[in-house]
């Protein structure tokens, strides 16, 4: 999730700018950089953190009253100084700074190549200064055509444009990814996120999808960059203050995170089909597969082995990291998924330690580029959910869960087992934001009041079945982790070994009652315990069944059985968030826990 900020005004550019992305270090990054305009085009840039990078190169005193800065969560190509944005054309004139990414840089780099521009990084943001270069030889016109190129673009963008040549002039362009105007008095901001300029304004015009605009120090004019439609809009004022603003608005970023789900889900599965085939083959060359990680990772993993039984009939084990090690049969003809969402767990580094000792091919998952694990593994893969600023993972989980399910369709493609489900199931998942999007707005509120009745729980009991057994650990394992409450998730069927001698008048369960052939059973499951006296809260997406048989009842839409996951995590995501902010507890900082793992 990279960060964007702008000026052009009457003041020096450079220390606003770098005050700037300093109130974006919360978003996460690994490099950043300047550009400003004075006569000519300067740039500064590098890896590592801003307070380094500015004593290294001196950013506050570069010159001019106009420039753009970056800070870069990387997506294509490692952390590097060459990697870092701002990015220019081959004439050296233009400079772009760019948050998201652009699914057809293959093809655009190709078609640039061909007409004999050259590539000096591995991202996807180099193509877009040389596509607008590339027009602009042809009219002379920096705004005709920065839309030309933003016509182009596939995926998500924002964007911020400077050229030399038009040295009193910011371009913006937004497609998905946030952008944010600051009016002044004789000098306007950009940003892609309100705490970077809510020191110097709080009148903002908020881009929409699929719209361009020119900044000056008097003017905004802001157009549709496909109709070149010009759109009127009056400024907000903004009330937030700064720590508000960092969080949107919300109290906590976990509750942030959780929100920002559909988007992490629709950029991870705007992966690069090359990327999955070759991952497919990677894994259909093996005589045995694991997928191996640790905690919430692990519990996508356990999705996975069900989606990639069910759809592709190809069976992987599942292992926790920790106990990898202990498995033994492995060799040459082994492949090892290792899917973890920071790259440093020190656990599933040790586990593709041993994995590589003994002969066999390791793949990473992963939402780090440069991260430990990338450097240890044949074939790197990678998530787009973005930085998360909470301990607790939430989108990381929901992206996780998205490829692999985007990696079950290929599979079955590639195994000639792509049937009506199969096309189901890819057809599904690319609404699938937009109807998790609807079931934060509706669910929300419910979950909130729910939340209550659990404030005072000593133990809590998740069941489900299937695709369910998972999510019941999922979210048992993020109740635990913030709400510092005893729950546990299992099989609604291990019930009668053991786990009915616990349920008693007053017990809270939550039934996880996923669609498909389990569901019935899960019925039954519920009527075992509430026969024992369990308060039970079910989770469903047609609860007709279950009425007269639970206390409550959490309705989701209808779905596939195996996009289930992406839909059934939200309300147990919420609940374990307002049980802990209910109990007086910061969700975002649980106690002895930390975000990345790195001892084992």
């Amino acid at each position: 999730m990279c960060g964007i900020v702008g000026y052009v005004g009457s003041r020096p550019a450079a220390p606003i700018l770098l005050e700037a992305l300093k109130r974006l270090e919360y978003r996460g990054y690994d490099s950043a950089g300047m550009a400003t305009v004075s006569r000519k085009l300067f740039v500064k840039k590098d890896r590592g953190r801003i307070a380094d990078i500015d004593r290294r190169l001196k950013l506050a005193e570069m010159p001019g009253n106009l420039g753009v800065g970056h800070t870069r969560w990387a997506t294509h190509g490692e952390p590097s100084r060459v990697n870092a944005h701002p990015h220019l054309d081959n004439s050296g004139k233009i400079a772009v700074v760019h948050n998201g990414i652009i699914e057809n840089y293959f093809e655009l780099k190709k078609f640039l190549q061909g007409h004999g521009y050259r590539f000096t990084s591995q991202t996807d943001t180099e193509v877009i200064p040389n596509l607008i270069h590339h027009f602009l030889k042809r009219s002379g016109d920096l705004e005709g055509s920065v839309r030309q190129a933003a016509k182009r673009l596939r995926g998500s963008f924002a964007l911020a444009v400077i050229s030399e040549e038009e040295p009193g002039k910011i371009i913006a362009v937004r497609q998905d990814s946030p952008l944010i105007i600051g009016l002044g008095e004789g000098e306007v901001f950009l940003a892609s996120d309100i705490p970077a300029i809510l020191q110097h304004t709080n009148r903002m015009l908020v881009l929409e999808n699929g719209e361009m605009a020119v900044l000056t120090p008097d003017d905004v004019s802001i157009k549709k960059f496909g109709s070149g439609a010009t759109v009127k809009r009056e400024p907000m004022l903004v009330q937030w203050t700064a720590e508000m603003a960092e969080k949107e608005g919300y109290p906590h970023f976990t509750l942030k995170e959780i929100f920002q789900q559909p988007d992490a889900v629709r950029d991870t599965l705007r992966v690069p089909p090359e990327e999955l085939k070759r991952l497919a083959r990677f894994l259909l060359r093996a005589k045995r597969v694991y997928l191996i990680a640790c905690g919430t990772s692990y519990h996508a993993a356990l999705v996975a082995k069900y989606a990639l039984a069910k759809l592709a009939g190809f069976p992987v084990e599942v292992v926790i990291s920790s106990e990898f090690g202990e498995i033994g049969n492995m060799d040459e003809g082994t492949a090892v998924l290792a899917i973890t969402q920071s790259g440093e767990t020190a656990d599933t580094l040790k586990a593709v330690e041993a994995a590589r000792a003994a002969g066999a091919r390791v793949a990473c998952l992963t939402n780090v580029v440069g991260s430990s694990i990338t450097r240890m593994s044949d074939l790197v893969c990678y998530t787009y959910a973005g930085p998360e600023v909470s301990v607790v993972a939430t989108k990381t989980f929901a992206a996780q869960v998205a490829y692999l399910l985007r990696l079950a369709v290929q599979l079955a493609e590639a195994r000639g087992r792509s049937g009506p489900r199969s096309k189901r199931l890819a057809a599904g998942l690319g609404s699938m934001p937009e109807i998790m999007r609807k079931v934060l707005v509706e669910v929300e509120p419910r979950v909130k009041s729910l939340a209550r009745g659990f404030l005072s729980a000593e133990h809590i009991y998740l069941i489900g079945r299937g695709v369910g057994y998972p999510l019941v650990l999922e979210g048992a394992l993020k109740i635990k982790e913030i709400t510092y409450i005893h729950s546990e998730g299992m099989p609604a069927g291990e019930l009668k070994h053991g786990t009915l001698a616990l349920i008693e008048r007053g017990t809270p369960v939550i039934a996880v009652v996923t669609p498909g052939g389990m569901r019935m059973k899960m019925v039954s499951n519920v009527e075992e315990v509430k026969a024992r006296g369990a308060q039970v809260t079910a989770i469903a997406d047609n609860g007709k069944d279950l009425e007269g048989h639970v206390d409550e009842l959490i309705s989701i839409p209808h779905t596939e059985e195996l996009l289930s996951p992406l839909l059934f995590i939200i309300p147990l995501q919420l609940l374990a968030y307002h049980i802990t902010v209910g109990r007086g507890q910061d969700p975002d900082r649980p106690r002895s826990l930390a975000k990345s793992v790195t001892v084992e």
